[in-house]
């Protein structure tokens, strides 16, 4: 049941979406019921669409968003940190990106509390500078990924190729943790179907993923320069 809702939010999202890049006068794509495994879709009608029972958002996914928001405002500390220590350019430039997406991820969080009437935790960087303690949402469940302070003192003190190396793994392992959160927001069965916080959801993962792929190759090149 739960599979079969998030698809068909999934389809109505597509729908939206298409409707939205076609003419004005070109009819709107169905939205489609999908049946059981080897059965063909029902098209609905716009009553039937309009009746749907559209999923609230809960408790879980709150925790999510607030963990979310605390795990980003950590990789910002790690960020701020490779102006005065990169011995790369193309780290450098890459941490800009990085922080760029981190911010617009955290402003996309906190657009979904507020809108919700929900609280909005701190986001300038105070549980992600005691990774000891910002290793746990304000649920109490660990964060996955997240750097401790012995972490943090190492990375602050590294510079040149032993800092660039050293971030990369630290944000590789920041990064994967924030994929953990995702897929278990997704899989636990007590959040994540509502549906702009599947897609808010699924915007991160892809980012995250993305990243994850530049910084491994970035690492590469570097493991495999002069001087290694």
């Amino acid at each position: 049941m739960l599979i079969a809702r998030r698809t068909l939010i999934a389809v109505l999202a597509v729908g939206v979406a298409a409707g939205c890049t076609s003419d004005d006068e070109a009819d709107p794509p169905p939205v489609v019921q999908l049946g059981a495994p080897g059965e063909t879709g029902t098209p609905l009608t716009d009553g039937e669409v309009s009746g749907l029972d559209q999923p609230e958002h809960t408790d879980a996914d709150v925790a999510f968003v607030h963990g979310m928001i605390q795990h980003h405002a950590q990789a910002l500390v790690m960020t701020d940190l490779v102006a005065d220590r990169a011995g790369s350019d193309d780290l450098s430039l890459m941490a800009e990106r990085m922080d760029v997406s981190q911010r617009d991820e955290i402003a996309l969080l906190e657009e979904w509390l507020v809108n919700r009437g929900e609280d909005v935790p701190d986001a300038s960087g105070e549980h992600g500078q005691h990774g000891q303690h910002g290793q746990h949402g304000e649920d109490g469940q660990s964060m996955p990924g997240m750097l401790t302070d012995a972490d943090l003192a190492r990375l602050e003190a590294a510079t040149g190729r032993d800092f660039d190396e050293l971030f990369l793994l630290y944000m590789i392992r920041h990064h994967e943790g924030a994929l953990v959160m995702v897929g278990e927001l997704l899989s636990g069965g007590e959040g994540g179907q509502e549906s702009a916080l599947f897609q808010l959801a699924q915007h991160i993962d892809s980012d995250q993923s993305i990243e994850i792929a530049r910084m491994k190759s970035l690492l590469a090149e570097i493991a495999a320069s002069p001087g290694s």
